[in-house]
């Protein structure tokens, strides 16, 4: 049973709870907002609202995973079904109805592409009202889909008109008018070498396409290029078998071929719509062309290995990936094509880069085996390399994701309030994290583009504790009692993992949950005195600068006053006539009060210092060198060292 806090005569018996789960997961629309509207009216307070808010946020979580399930789901049964077509015709109209149906554009057309002619012709369409649009022939160089043949690279404008970078032609864009068509997303349609076409999703409003629906068209596209280029072949090759002996020789070849790669394709397809990793796809791949593969994440690391022992092919030299396989990687990312390493074992035979766009994720590398690498089977190769980047996005989104909700649980956390600690428990539970345990605040200040690399080097450093982002800094919320420990750990984990400076400062210990709002303050203020001091220590405990922060506190608006009051003579006298008494009272407090060493700090003869010395005892009275008097004129000789230097 739910009961309400602020109305304990209001509640919600299981069953009912129950029943809300349900149209929260299945219900239509009208559905929810009956039952949200009933169950604000049935549980009424802050805490009815805050329930149906998180019901909505579910909801919407529910629908965005169960319309990504689809998508999925949708280019899976796209690729199955056409790797049964064997008509060109029918296989095109079918790839256009399918592309259709997975990305919900206004329009969707196919362009293909004639090497004699170096002209592109709109073969078929769906969704379009005008015929000149198609019966569209794209001369050579002109409009989108000639960048796309061009680059071989997906190519999208939210406004076709607007976009000058592209190359118009008149008769084209009175085609797109007339249509009324505003925003443009094409992908080639490539197999090995060739463009068979460019692809087509297109709406009559602006739009501005995602990496996901980029990702999305592009590998469908690159599973339909297979299936059409599989279906051209054989249908050559069956051409050839009524000719002569040979040609049956040939055709045999390639339907063993072309059946498997698409039975590559089909089960690199699954691994993907089952949520698949990169140890699938290596798995798939390795056991396909019967050879050892390697796949590397951005950082050139190994991450999947078919078989296990396979670890070996990528010949990492002493100091890191063997030189030669680098350099192979490199030029795959140029040309988006399979590289032969060469030299034979133990360096692999071939390498492909995984790219996402413009992105680097990785790369693939196969080593040698009996079956002989040709065209097919590096273009396998190569979508294998297009699927472990289709992954990488997934991983990296969800990763994203995960990020984001917990920077926003460390948030809310340190800002506390007595009403939300149950609802934060819970969230932090489903992370897998005891908020009721975390007793040490670290506060890291690093440059904006280490934060993510520093974030995860915490994470794996501190097992059981939570890392944002607030304030500008790095907040890590870790179970220890021993703060500086916890610091220190940091501080390794993220020097090791990247180049910069750092600073870690360990908030005081919090006695609970509660407190930990309390010690980040402490500690982030820690950060401000530490960085106006310029001190060299990276690993700081905030107790050790409480005088400091004592300062800069509550009584921080009187200390103008004490500052002219202690040492105001002295900065008045070097103001009206640039003398450098101040500098030289500097040194004296930081030399122990010694005439001599402060002539070596400055670099000046001891007469020199004795005789500014004196100036100074004029100005602020014989007595200035007495234990108390000094002690408060080294303190206003520091903060107004500090003064100065964040005014700078």
């Amino acid at each position: 049973m739910v009961t309400n806090a602020d109305n304990q005569g209001a509640s919600l018996a299981v069953t009912q709870v129950v029943e809300l789960l349900d149209i929260v997961a299945e219900g239509s629309d009208d559905e929810a907002v009956d039952a949200f509207e009933k169950l604000t009216a049935e549980l009424s307070g802050s805490q009815s609202a805050e329930l149906v808010s998180s019901l909505r946020n579910l909801r919407s979580l529910l629908t965005r995973w169960r319309r990504r399930g689809q998508e999925l789901s949708a280019l899976f049964s796209s690729a199955r079904e056409l790797a049964e077509l064997r008509d060109t015709d029918a296989l095109l109209h079918r790839l256009v109805e399918r592309a259709h149906a997975l990305m919900g554009t206004d329009v969707t057309y196919l362009s293909e592409f004639h090497e004699d002619a170096d002209e592109l012709r709109v073969r078929s369409t769906l969704g379009t009202v005008a015929s000149s649009f198609r019966d569209l022939r794209v001369p050579p160089g002109m409009g989108l889909a000639s960048k796309v043949v061009r680059t071989r690279c997906p190519q999208w404008t939210p406004v076709y008109q607007a976009n000058h970078s592209i190359p118009h032609e008149q008769e084209i864009d009175a085609a797109v008018a007339a249509e009324g068509l505003v925003s443009m997303l094409g992908v080639p349609l490539a197999a090995g070498e060739r463009v068979l076409g460019v692809l087509f999703a297109a709406n009559r409003n602006k739009h501005e396409f995602t990496p996901d629906e980029i990702a999305l068209l592009s590998a469908f596209a690159d599973h339909a290029a297979v299936v059409l280029q599989t279906t051209r072949l054989l249908e050559q090759a069956r051409t050839a078998a009524q000719q002569t002996e040979q040609a049956n020789s040939v055709l045999a070849s390639n339907i063993t071929a072309m059946e498997r790669a698409s039975a590559v394709h089909e089960d690199l397809t699954t691994v993907v719509l089952r949520g698949g990793s990169v140890e699938g796809v290596a798995e798939t791949l390795g056991k396909a062309l019967q050879r050892p593969v390697v796949i590397f994440d951005r950082d050139l690391a190994p991450v999947a290995h078919e078989p296990a022992e396979a670890s070996g092919c990528h010949s990492a030299a002493d100091d890191g990936l063997d030189p030669a396989v680098r350099e192979a990687i490199n030029a795959s990312r140029r040309s988006g094509r399979c590289v032969f390493v060469g030299d034979g074992p133990p360096r692999p035979e071939v390498s492909v880069a995984v790219v996402a766009g413009e992105t680097f994720l990785g790369a693939v590398v196969v080593g040698y085996g009996e079956l002989e690498l040709r065209e097919v089977e590096q273009r396998t190769i190569e979508r294998a390399a297009q699927i472990a980047a289709l992954v990488a996005v997934k991983q990296e989104a969800v990763a994203a994701v995960e990020d984001r909700v917990r920077g926003e649980l460390v948030a809310d956390v340190l800002r506390g309030g007595q009403h939300r600690w149950g609802e934060l428990l819970l969230r932090a539970r489903a992370r897998d994290v005891r908020l009721e345990d975390l007793r040490s605040v670290i506060v890291v200040g690093v440059s904006a583009d280490a934060r993510k690399g520093a974030t995860e080097a915490m994470r794996r450093s501190v097992p059981g504790g939570l890392v944002g982002e607030r304030d500008g800094l790095l907040v890590l919320l870790a179970p220890s009692e021993d703060s500086m420990s916890v610091a220190r750990a940091a501080w390794d984990a993220i020097c090791a993992s990247q180049r910069g400076s750092v600073l870690v400062v360990a908030g005081p210990r919090a006695g609970s949950m509660q407190q930990l709002g309390q010690c980040f303050e402490s500690a982030r203020r820690c950060v401000e005195v530490v960085r106006k001091l310029n001190t060299s220590e990276e690993v700081v405990d905030s107790r050790a600068y409480e005088p400091y922060m004592a300062m800069f506190g509550t009584g921080g608006k009187y200390l103008p006053e004490f500052i002219e009051s202690t040492i105001g003579p002295v900065l008045r006298w070097d103001r009206e006539r640039r003398t450098e008494l101040f500098q030289t009272l500097c040194a004296f407090v930081d030399s122990y009060a010694s005439p001599s060493r402060t002539a070596r700090a400055l670099r000046v003869h001891i007469n020199t210092v004795s005789q500014r010395l004196e100036r100074i005892g004029a100005l602020l009275g014989s007595s200035w060198r007495e234990p108390e008097s000094l002690f408060r004129i080294s303190v206003a000789v520091r903060l107004h060292s500090l003064a100065r230097t964040s005014e700078e």
